[in-house]
């Protein structure tokens, strides 16, 4: 049975798939049997035959070079882009929580590394009806994963970080670290903002990705001992 992390991000279009693909690539280049699952992915595109191609499972699975099927990459996919419970309600298939149960617990056991991304925020609703109310913490919670936090490294970060932490402590949730990115070197606004979250939280900010980078600046062994 493999190891699981869970990334989130501290809102939508940080950046977390990009970061995320090359965390997987970070492993896979070292040698670790590392893979990727996303429970729910929303704003998929169309293909010519009518399938829903799911962007950022597909971008992950090119980038670090991995053979899963779309299947055992993602368990549900939407077209529209918006919050996968809105997503889900329009589309007529809502999220069985079984399955994606059933469906982590097989990539699992393929891999000694799994990770799982999740869709925006911490606290983004994956089922919203009368008789289910289910936010992706709580599939966190049900996976017993840690989290790593993907953070734009600019303004508005440092409040964004410290409530994503604050969130995931108050749901007992284990907090890996955090990852910056669209980071500058040398900024002096970034650094700052860096020791802040630092100060205030009493996490390191464990890489920096800038725009372009195709490979994370991480050692692939310090980023192994992250998955529990």
């Amino acid at each position: 049975m493999g190891k699981g992390l869970f990334i989130t991000g501290t809102g939508t279009d940080v950046g977390k798939t990009y970061v995320t693909g090359l965390v997987v690539k970070c492993l896979c280049d070292a040698g670790k049997n590392a893979g990727y699952y996303k429970a729910a992915l929303s704003g998929a595109e169309r293909a010519a035959d009518g399938s829903l191609l799911p962007g950022d499972a597909l971008h992950v699975r090119e980038v670090a070079g991995l053979k899963a099927t779309v299947p055992e990459l993602v368990s549900y996919i939407y077209e529209e882009a918006v919050s996968p419970h809105l997503a889900a309600r329009r589309a007529g298939q809502p999220i069985d929580f079984a399955k994606v149960e059933r469906d982590y617990a097989q990539a699992l056991a393929r891999y000694d590394y799994l990770t799982v991304e999740g869709s925006g925020g911490i606290v983004c609703p994956l089922r919203w009806e009368a008789e289910q109310h289910v936010v992706l913490d709580d599939l966190v919670v049900r996976l017993g994963l840690p989290a790593l936090i993907v953070a734009d490294a600019g303004l508005g970060t440092i409040n964004a970080v410290v409530l994503t932490v604050e969130h995931l402590r108050m749901r007992q949730i284990p907090i890996a670290g955090v990852i910056f990115n669209h980071s500058h070197p040398r900024d002096f606004m970034e650094e700052d903002n860096a020791q802040m979250v630092r100060e205030m939280t009493g996490l390191d900010v464990l890489a920096y990705v800038q725009d372009g980078d195709t490979e994370l600046r991480m050692e692939a062994d310090k980023l192994a001992a992250l998955y529990i």
